[in-house]
């Protein structure tokens, strides 16, 4: 293991994110609140950050080191991330601004808060900032910004972009990050105009805007979007939300005019399908709540679109709607948005090759002489990949169960504790019960905050970078 190099990038992406900061340290001073809380933190990140990227370092660079680096990252960008909510007094424990923080970069959206309005702006900027920063990946903010020190980055990105296979849309992968970003802020940008155009306040749209683009969720109002009650904000959320949850490699292709290519994608079509079918069940079993068919549609799709890409905002109470409702809102939890998207959960990729694995040995045990492979997009996905997504589904499942059994300790229902932990590690939002859309996770033991926070870096970061730091060989010179 090459420890001096990955501190030296843990270095470099730490004094990035200082500079970030002083964006809402911006947004503080423009509306005349206190900027100590970002200065402070401001000084000891970039402190710290320049002693580390001034180590002198061997160039040596693989996978291990890749896994190793972006777990690391992580943990220290949450770290820093929860240090302007600490400084700020608004928060009663150091546990409840770590999971604020570890949940706006993770994109999950959960939050320790009972009053959101109370926070002053600079602050609430922040909280929403981090859902940006971290919906497309710091490290691939970072390799599009920072100046290569001759490693391969490509070992970065891999470890932390989601989805079962990884692919580069150009041949140097500081281009490819260039190109996300782009599409990132440009879709960003364009949201925030459409929501400024509808009635918000261009501060709110902004919130809204970085909450949709890292599908997380994070609103600076208490009743989340619903406060707005506006259908045709909640319209432009839901179709931005749907975009934003979508891989990242169609828009490119898009551009590059291979419709064809965009036409084959199996994954885009299953998620498309997934959305449509759960509206349509969803629209029947609640129409008896509203006046018409047009108010039906708009709470449904709302809502449908919120959970399986991940975001998880609200505009309604959905825990009192039909229990078919909130089965299909947990299935939709399970199955996520698409790879190489912004979005959490398993990723729909995985969930169709699960399926065509299964179609496959049902196959199999009826004709045993016969050999089939899973295509995927009209390829043959490998046998190498088809094992790495079940290890993963296997992986995901369990570290749930083991987060449940944690939330449980503090005396919470079964149904409370899995979907606490099924939100967390699926990078959602709310759960059921007390962690409801209209709920929160501040009666949480101080353990079971630091717990979760840590199940949402393992869920955003899909199980694997976060096992090789915990993995005693990784840390061995070898």
């Amino acid at each position: 293991m090459n420890l001096k190099v990955v501190l030296k990038i843990v270095g470099r992406v730490i004094t990035m994110e200082a500079f970030v900061l002083c964006l809402p340290l911006l947004i503080a001073f423009l509306y005349g609140e206190d900027i100590t809380p970002f200065m402070i933190t401001i000084i000891l990140v970039l402190f710290v950050g320049i002693i580390l990227s001034s180590i002198n370092t061997s160039k040596e660079f693989f996978i291990r080191e890749g896994f190793f680096t972006v777990a690391l990252i992580w943990l220290a960008t949450g770290f820093i991330g929860s240090l302007p909510f600490y400084f700020s007094g608004y928060f009663s424990s150091f546990a409840d601004c770590f999971f604020e923080s570890c949940s706006g970069l993770t994109t999950t959206g959960s939050s320790i808060l009972t009053n959101i309005e109370a926070l002053p702006k600079g602050i609430l900027f922040w909280r929403s900032l981090t859902h940006w920063l971290g919906g497309m990946g710091v490290l691939v903010l970072a390799t599009a910004l920072i100046p290569t020190i001759g490693i391969r980055t490509k070992y970065l990105t891999q470890a932390e972009s989601p989805g079962p296979v990884f692919s580069k849309l150009v041949p140097k992968q500081a281009q490819t990050s260039k190109i996300l970003y782009a599409i990132y802020c440009v879709l960003t940008i364009a949201e925030a105009i459409c929501l400024r155009l509808a009635g918000m306040p261009w501060y709110d749209s902004f919130i809204h805007a970085f909450g949709t683009a890292g599908t997380g969720g994070f609103s600076n109002m208490n009743a989340s979007v619903g406060a707005y009650n506006s259908m045709t904000i909640d319209m432009i959320i839901s179709v931005f939300i749907l975009l934003f949850s979508i891989n990242f490699a169609m828009y490119f292709l898009l551009l590059t005019r291979r419709f064809k290519d965009i036409l084959k994608s199996d994954e885009l079509r299953f998620f498309l399908a997934v959305v449509f079918i759960a509206t349509f069940i969803v629209c029947i079993n609640i129409r008896h709540l509203y006046p018409d068919w047009v108010q039906t549609f708009r709470y449904a799709f709302f809502q449908v679109c919120s959970l399986i890409s991940t975001t998880g905002y609200a505009t309604a109470d959905w825990l009192y709607w039909p229990q078919i409702c909130q089965m299909i809102f947990i299935l939709l939890m399970f199955c996520g948005a698409c790879a190489g998207s912004t979005g959490g959960g398993m990723k729909c990729s995985r969930i169709l090759v699960m399926f065509r694995v299964i179609r496959r040995e049902i196959h199999h045990i009826i004709h045993p002489r016969s050999v089939q492979v899973v295509k995927l997009d009209g390829k043959v996905v490998e046998e190498k990949t088809i094992h790495s997504i079940l290890t993963f589904i296997g992986c995901y499942f369990l570290i749930i169960m083991a987060g449940a059994v944690v939330v449980s300790l503090d005396g919470f229902s079964f149904s409370e504790s899995f979907t606490a932990a099924l939100t967390c590690v699926s990078n959602i939002g709310p759960g059921l019960g007390a962690f409801g859309p209209a709920g929160n996770f501040s009666t949480l033991s101080a353990f079971c905050k630091y717990v979760l926070s840590f199940c949402m870096i393992i869920g955003r970061l899909e199980i694997f970078p976060i096992l090789v730091l915990l993995s005693p060989s990784a840390w061995k010179n070898q």
